[in-house]
């Protein structure tokens, strides 16, 4: 993807080597992008059941946009039941394998850098997560997106099915649970 600028973005499924600068990206994103939209307290709330999640990245389903060496944004995809969370929110995990032929596919843990917010990046990592989704057999995808991804989510063709709080430590976390159908014309 060219950029406005010209720069190119690259795209490449993450590694373990990655993980530590995907950590301190998602706290970032999570710090700085959802200021105006929740409370000190909510987006304190949101590190409990957000965050990174190394079972994507050994699935290889982990996509990380680059420059230059930098890491922009993460986002990935998961044939497993989980929906949302990170490897700390224990009791949101479900490693089960869906089944493609009825189960939508997992779009997870989507973060941008905010130096590099309102870019693409977040429009990139989402179409590689759909087709890769795709092409493993997935007609569909559904996500929890947080209330500063949701207009992303909503651009890119991704419906409301539930509006959720999540509870961290007695605090809500407002949330949307979204879905997509992944026919020919929409990926």
């Amino acid at each position: 993807m060219t950029t406005a600028t010209g720069s190119i973005w690259r795209t490449r499924w993450a590694t373990t080597d990655d993980l530590p600068a995907l950590g301190a990206l998602m706290t970032r994103a999570i710090d700085a992008l959802q200021v105006g939209l929740l409370s000190r307290e909510q987006i304190a709330a949101s590190h409990a059941v957000m965050g990174l999640d190394t079972q994507l990245v050994r699935d290889g389903t982990y996509l990380v946009a680059e420059r230059d060496g930098t890491i922009a944004g993460c986002g990935g995809w998961s044939r497993r039941a989980t929906l949302y969370g990170g490897d700390h929110s224990t009791a949101l995990r479900d490693p089960a394998l869906l089944d493609p032929a009825r189960d939508p596919a997992r779009i997870r843990a989507m973060y941008t850098d905010p130096a590099f917010a309102r870019q693409g990046v977040g429009r990139l990592i989402l179409r590689g997560c759909e087709e890769a989704a795709a092409q493993a057999g997935f007609a569909g995808v559904e996500l929890m997106a947080t209330l500063s991804g949701e207009r992303l989510y909503r651009v890119a063709g991704y419906v409301p099915v539930e509006q959720v709080v999540a509870n961290a430590g007695g605090v809500g976390v407002p949330m949307m649970r979204m879905r997509k159908s992944l026919a020919a014309d929409a990926v």
